[in-house]
């Protein structure tokens, strides 16, 4: 099925490629009576001459492969830093690049951090206690000023 903001259907595109192929008409002209770019139509062609109507068919966008996806054991470790020791995506990047020989950005790391939930410091770090809670009030009212 095509998407919606597809120029035309399989059919639409076989019937634009046998214009050029079978009756030899130029791709600009006919590119223009279907309302599409010329180099969408260039493709077309060329898929066509190479694959047949298999060509013509829906494609994904989506790449092949993902080039940049960090491997498990590598995730694992980020994941490991951030909650036991408490280091930060740029120390993450040195600790990989010194450590393990793995390169990779900073952003990358953080987004990593993201989709596990440890972008935040509440996300790695205990609730505070009573005793790391300060005073929020002077003990005796109008001493405000005795504090330096």
């Amino acid at each position: 099925m095509t998407h919606r903001n597809a120029p035309l259907t399989v059919i639409g595109r076989q019937r634009a490629v046998a214009q050029v192929i079978e009756r030899g008409r130029p791709i600009a002209h006919v590119a223009a009576e279907f309302h599409i770019a010329r180099s969408t139509l260039s493709k077309w062609v060329s898929r066509y001459r190479d694959h047949g109507e298999a060509g013509l068919e829906d494609r994904s966008s989506a790449p092949a492969h993902r080039p940049t996806r960090l491997p498990a054991w590598v995730v694992e470790l980020i994941e490991h830093w951030c909650r036991r020791r408490k280091w930060s995506a740029r120390r993450i990047v040195r600790g990989l690049a010194d450590g393990h020989d793995v390169l990779c950005f900073v952003r990358m790391v953080m987004r990593r951090l993201d989709r596990l939930g440890l972008n935040r410091i509440r996300g790695i770090s205990p609730a505070r206690t009573s005793a790391h809670q300060g005073r929020s009030s002077p003990a005796i009212p109008g001493t405000w000023s005795t504090w330096t």
